[in-house]
């Protein structure tokens, strides 16, 4: 599974040009629906899938995104079925690297060893578990690891030079760089300051460095882009299939198109991102 990432990460090195990262929610606002946005997401643009796992507790996202997981929620999802999901879509796609992104209160509920299991069988490739810092490597990221499972570790603009070594200690795939503090869905951040912080932290890796929150539009993946080796995109796509519902929160016959039109927009912004710098 590692080497899909690996591979995914070093082809688009060899293009000279950032991943877009597309997150959206498992089962949001159905199973089927958020099947179809997942199968379409890879030609619309998307270098790599980050899969929301619903939980009903989501202490670090934004509105946007509790949403989503409570739709999700209301309609049945739950760990198993997001699991799931990501098999169904490996069956035609086997090159597409695929993150879980969540908390750790399901897959503790699930089984440690019963949920790794299940991943690496459903093609899985990493791990993002927001609320398990690296003094609790031994719950899940070592295990991860010794199955051939990423995991992907956040840091912020306040994880310092004295702290960066030990979240970097385990971490494997890429290292999700959060642009600002606070929750997801927050204000664009300053591309300068992102720029910087990208220096800093590859001077203690040799990871990808992909940068999100607040990345909403085709612009900002530019701007982004120009310094990231990817550009992570959540938030505003919840909130495309968000505007795509009926009254009752239910699917319409737009809801797939809408989001996915989204993601051809971001995917062109990140391709125009080197050639601009370059200019």
């Amino acid at each position: 599974m590692t080497a899909r990432m690996e591979k995914r990460f070093a082809a688009l090195k060899a293009e000279n040009r950032p991943a877009l990262v597309t997150y959206f929610m498992g089962g949001d606002p159905d199973y089927e629906t958020s099947l179809a946005i997942m199968k379409a997401l890879p030609a619309a643009g998307a270098d790599v899938i980050e899969l929301g796992m619903p939980f009903s507790d989501p202490m670090a996202d934004g509105p946007a995104i509790q949403l989503a997981g409570q739709r999700a929620l209301h309609g049945g999802q739950t760990l198993k079925k997001t699991v799931a999901l990501a098999a169904e879509f490996r069956k035609t796609d086997k090159d597409t690297p695929i993150v879980l992104m969540g908390y750790y209160n399901p897959i503790y509920i699930y089984g440690v060893e019963k949920f790794l299991d299940d991943a690496v069988a459903a093609g899985i490739d990493g791990l993002i578990v927001v609320d398990l810092p690296p003094e609790m490597d031994d719950e899940l990221c070592i295990p991860a690891l010794a199955k051939g499972v990423s995991f992907i570790r956040l840091a912020t603009p306040t994880t310092d030079d004295k702290r960066l070594p030990t979240v970097l200690t385990n971490t494997s795939g890429f290292v999700y760089y959060i642009s600002m503090n606070g929750i997801t869905g927050s204000a664009l951040p300053d591309p300068s300051l992102v720029s910087g912080a990208v220096a800093r932290i590859k001077a203690h890796t040799d990871l990808p460095i992909c940068v999100g929150f607040g990345v909403k539009t085709a612009e900002h993946a530019r701007l982004i882009g120009a310094s990231a080796d990817g550009v992570v995109v959540g938030t505003a796509i919840v909130n495309r299939v968000a505007g795509s519902l009926d009254a009752h929160g239910k699917a319409t016959a737009n809801t797939v198109e809408e989001t996915i039109s989204l993601v051809r927009e971001l995917s062109d912004g990140v391709r125009a991102a080197r050639a601009v710098a370059a200019e």
